[in-house]
């Protein structure tokens, strides 16, 4: 029998042993992960993987079979991860006694018959295969870590945006037309300086913005070089004669400059063509409620799949919610003076361990106060969205900069959410999707915002559960809102409480 036909016997009897003589290996799932990226690789089939566990947890169950398998492999996952990746790919290497190779870029090697494993980025794997660059070749196996975030990578691949400096360069070119693109650029700058300024520092452009590009596109198609013009603000003209686009600004108010965006309210048409061009194995935590993954297979354009979930286990990966009653509501005047009393006791009987404390503000005026507010007290132990930590730290933190680096900070002792991360309809973005799904008479907050809010949390918890931490939720809108079982749902397993307990800090640490 070839390698190749029995290789899920052999990567499981090669990880059953592993995992005998290491105890730091410690994750229920990875033999049954295992087999089943071993037989996606063996029979050339799509499947889908929602692991419910870190990165660091779960990779030995797909690095495995990948250095087992006799053929090359293809890994996308984010820059960030590469460097941990590559240590835990030699050390498995080691215990495996295979020579495997292994080679970092943006392209498959030049070598002959090259059989190794290559990690490359999301935006190097999608821009290949969107555009046809043909830098990675077809029919390769692909493993695709931190899937959940996939479809945001798609849409910033598919954004076009006009900076600045593209104005000018447009001016320059085309002599002719300088006095009218000039005054349509100014009116356009009146038109979007208009909008309110909002914490996203960004706004929809709306229909006379529209217009105003739309007079430039005409006035540019006067002269007959246009049509064959190749660059930024040709593509951005071929992409908003297409159906389904949002279009938005991201202004600079002190420089008084915008740039101009467009992307797709969809990437499911986009990605619909990739995927027959080789077996994909999407692994992420989480992707969906349902372990079928509907919802995410619907955004991602997925044919029929192989689908797996993992649930957190209930004696080992729970967290401890302190979830209060009386606080007062979001958006209201009192929430504000309630918070930082809370933050401040949580903080100080949280044991000074080797563990960071995170507090997860995502209200850019709010979360600057409170960082400089807690520093007065715990003076340089207090971070603002800053990667290097003391081992004791409190990082003060976005949603956005939580999600994307938690990998990078050891497992939080106290996870403070101070509000939901319900997105905010003063995001562009988030505008153009409900306006979208109100044109079809959806509801947008069940089939949106809320799933949306669900997903957020769920990967922001995801460290906890390995160290058994508290996770405060100062949102009193779980107990009061009709959405509040769903929200309790989506973080279970957990022991609650609604009252202080220093108890629990002292176990869980």
């Amino acid at each position: 029998m070839t390698m190749k036909a029995i290789i899920e016997a052999k990567v499981h009897t090669s990880l059953r042993a592993l995992l005998r003589e290491t105890e730091s290996v410690r994750w229920l799932h990875h033999l049954t992960m295992a087999r089943l990226v071993a037989r996606a690789l063996r029979n050339d089939r799509h499947a889908l993987i929602q692991t419910g566990s870190s990165q660091e947890r779960y990779c030995l169950s797909y690095l495995t079979p990948a250095l087992l398998w006799s053929e090359p492999v293809i890994l996308v996952t984010p820059q960030r991860s590469h460097q941990r990746l590559g240590k835990s790919i030699q050390w498995l290497q080691e215990w495996l006694e295979t020579d495997k190779p292994i080679e970092i870029g943006s392209h498959f090697p030049d070598t002959d018959n090259f059989q190794g494993l290559i990690l490359t980025t999301p935006q190097a794997w999608l821009s290949d295969r969107l555009e046809n660059q043909k830098r990675f070749p077809q029919h390769i196996p692909t493993i695709i870590d931190r899937a959940d975030e996939l479809e945001d990578w798609t849409r910033e691949q598919l954004t076009i945006s006009i900076q600045p400096q593209d104005w000018d360069a447009l001016m320059s070119q085309y002599p002719r037309q300088q006095e009218e693109i000039r005054d349509l650029r100014v009116q356009l700058t009146k038109a979007i300086f208009g909008h309110p300024q909002n914490p996203y520092c960004s706004c929809l452009l709306s229909a006379p913005e529209q217009k105003i590009l739309q007079q430039l596109f005409q006035t540019l198609s006067q002269d007959p070089q246009w049509h064959s013009h190749t660059g930024v603000v040709r593509d951005y003209q071929v992409q908003f004669q297409q159906p389904g686009q949002m279009l938005w600004a991201s202004i600079a108010r002190d420089l008084g400059q915008f740039t101009l965006h467009i992307a797709p309210l969809e990437v499911s048409t986009a990605l619909q063509s990739i995927w027959s061009q080789q077996p994909v194995v999407l692994i992420g935590c989480p992707l969906d409620r349902e372990r079928s993954a509907p919802i995410y297979r619907q955004k991602l354009g997925l044919p029929e799949l192989t689908t797996l979930k993992f649930a957190p286990d209930r004696q080992n990966e729970y967290i401890r919610l302190y979830l209060p009653y009386r606080l007062p509501m979001p958006n209201t005047p009192g929430f504000q003076n309630a918070l930082l009393p809370q933050i401040h006791t949580l903080v100080r009987i949280c044991p000074s361990a080797n563990q960071p404390i995170v507090l997860l503000i995502d209200d850019v005026p709010l979360k600057a106060q409170i960082g400089a507010n807690i520093a007065g007290e715990f003076g340089s132990r207090v971070q603002v969205e800053k990667i290097n930590l003391p081992v004791n730290g409190i990082l003060v933190t976005g949603w956005e900069f939580w999600i994307a680096n938690q990998d990078l900070f050891p497992p939080p002792q106290l996870l403070v959410i101070a509000t939901l991360p319900i997105p905010s309809l003063e995001n562009p973005l988030v505008a153009a999707q409900v306006t979208a799904l109100k044109s079809q008479r959806l509801n947008w907050f069940e089939s949106y915002l809320l799933p949306t809010a669900l997903h957020q949390l769920q990967r922001a918890i995801v460290p906890l559960r390995e160290s058994r931490g508290v996770v405060a939720l100062l949102d009193n809108r779980v107990n009061f809102r009709s959405y509040g079982k769903k929200i309790l749902t989506a973080l279970e397993p957990f022991a609650r409480i609604n009252y202080l307990d220093a108890s629990w800090f002292e176990s869980s640490s």
